[in-house]
């Protein structure tokens, strides 16, 4: 009985502070302090420009990647068959005459596939992989730091870390993408085909395998991204928004698509690659959103492990700063004469010697004494005092005065007349 009074209670998730901090706010304005947070985050950390970057370094990968998967089907040929490897080779061929000219294939493609094909080459396959495995982490390094500065925990993990997990990230991401992008390439008609006795069961269970190893990657990439260990569950609204979003996406890209690059296109030969780079882009662009959309709710709906981390790091910012404040006063003290010589140049500058007259001095000594007014000081007077109202004499004959007085009084060196 003591031992279970004695039990800690569990730790309370998202959902338990969501309900004990806005019990009294309507769900509407949850949800506008939510979409209002993640516009910010996405504007202030320039989201566009981060999926471009990390749209670029995975456009970069994909040609070394696919050499080197090449090459590695050289030595596969006994395995996988020879009519496979005729059927991949004629696929390479294929793609590569929608971006390059009918030339270029026959004396760029051609010969290097078959060579690569027929002999093997082992250059070929390390030197496209490390291309491959050094840009694909580049662009998960630029996931990786956009959620640790949208947290606002950036510099808590290393650079050497923070490349290693974009690196063991990105070998995952090779390896549910050999899975999930296949599956939704060619759809469930494939895997019957492969399959012919489990239709029923296929048809059933295909689009939910594919959300869920979608879901459950992103979820795994905002997790691990955060520099604090966070409950995985709390990462899954993120996943979901971005999977709305890259769908969303692809499908009016699409539709953008179809209605400018079919037929006669200004891109000519490069139409391929734009659109290959778009539509990367736009998926860069939802990861992107939905981690703003996790960072959002734990401003929000703080978590204890990431709310410690802040406060730990503000700790440690301010000080960072107080002691470059102690720095700046110390070196300034440092900087001062110690036989006290600055400290009386200071008191001169503020209280001259009246027994040495300065230049100011001997004109005011040999000041002419035809106008003597012009130059002896005059005591400073306010000027008159206007009126707040106009009088019965009305608003005219007011400012004609008044300018009359300011007038004089302007003239008169400060000294009112009549």
């Amino acid at each position: 009985m003591h031992a279970a009074e004695g039990t800690p209670p569990p730790r309370p998730g998202r959902l338990h502070r969501a309900r004990a901090l806005y019990r009294n706010v309507s769900k509407r304005k949850v949800v506008w302090l939510l979409t209002k947070d993640t516009v910010n985050s996405c504007m202030e950390y320039r989201v566009t420009g981060l999926a471009a970057e990390a749209a670029f370094f995975v456009l970069l990968s994909l040609p070394p990647l696919l050499l080197g998967l090449v090459g590695a089907l050289g030595y596969l040929e006994a395995v996988i068959g020879a009519g496979t490897i005729d059927h991949i080779r004629r696929n390479i061929l294929t793609a590569s005459a929608t971006v390059l000219s009918v030339k270029g294939v026959n004396q760029l493609v051609r010969p290097l596939v078959d060579y690569v094909f027929r002999v093997g080459r082992p250059d070929v396959i390390s030197a496209g992989f490390l291309i491959a495995l050094w840009s694909g982490s580049r662009a998960l390094n630029v996931f990786v730091d956009t959620i640790t500065i949208m947290y606002g925990l950036e510099g808590r993990r290393g650079i050497v870390r923070t490349r290693l997990l974009s690196f063991v990230l990105y070998i995952v991401a090779l390896l549910v993408g050999a899975v999930v992008l296949p599956l939704l390439v060619a759809g469930p008609e494939a895997v019957i085909g492969l399959v012919p006795h489990s239709a029923g069961v296929v048809d059933a269970l295909y689009w939910p395998v594919v959300l869920v190893l979608s879901i459950a990657f992103l979820t795994t990439l905002y997790h691990v991204s955060v520099p604090v260990r966070s409950p995985w569950v709390e990462d899954v609204p993120g996943a979901l928004v971005a999977l709305f979003m890259w769908v969303l996406g692809s499908f009016l890209l699409r539709i953008y698509l179809t209605h400018t690059m079919e037929g006669p296109t200004i891109y000519g030969s490069l139409a391929a690659p734009v659109a290959v780079l778009l539509w990367i882009g736009v998926s860069a662009f939802a990861v992107l959103v939905g981690a703003a959309v996790n960072a959002a709710a734990d401003r929000v709906w703080p978590s204890l492990a990431t709310a410690a981390a802040r406060a730990e790091r503000a700790r440690a910012r301010a000080q960072e700063a107080a002691e470059l404040v102690a720095r700046a006063a110390s070196a300034e003290e440092d900087h001062g004469a110690p036989d006290g010589s600055s400290r009386e140049a200071e008191e001169d500058e503020a209280d001259p010697d009246p027994e040495r007259p300065d230049e100011d001095d001997d004109a005011l000594a040999v000041a002419p004494a035809e106008y003597p007014e012009r130059w002896a000081p005059a005591p400073f007077r306010a000027p008159p005092a206007v009126p707040a109202r106009p009088g019965r004499r009305g608003r005219v004959g007011l400012r004609r005065r008044v300018a009359r007085r300011v007038w004089r009084w302007a003239v008169g060196g400060g000294r009112a007349r009549g």
